[in-house]
């Protein structure tokens, strides 16, 4: 799937990246785990990097920040601090909200 990007808290940079993609009846189902990264600018390489580790248990990439989970749509999401920094409470709520947003409304993610 398709990364979106956007900013939490005063100037932080974010990249959300959903784990799979699977589609039903031809139409796309968006999962419920997404990787958290900072979003700076990167190479075509560091690019096809992250999306091949997606699955994977360790990520190397160091702009990682670990991944959120809805366990309840709307109602319960856990957030795993895997990677080299950690998001404050704060920045997971805002970025919860924004992966909500998306989820609630999927034709603004360009898939």
């Amino acid at each position: 799937m398709t990364p979106i990007f956007f900013t939490v808290g005063n100037d932080r940079a974010i990249k959300v990246i959903p784990n799979t993609q699977a589609e039903v009846n031809g139409h796309p189902v968006l999962t419920y785990t997404y990787n958290i990264y900072n979003n700076g600018e990167l190479n075509e390489e560091q690019e096809h990097r992250q999306e091949s580790e997606l699955l994977l248990e360790t990520k190397t990439d160091p702009t990682y920040l670990g991944f959120i989970t809805f366990e309840d749509p709307g109602k319960l999401f856990t957030y795993t601090a895997d990677g080299y920094e950690e998001l404050t409470s704060h920045e997971v709520e805002e970025i919860i909200e924004n992966i909500s947003h998306y989820r609630d409304q999927p034709g603004l993610w360009s898939i």
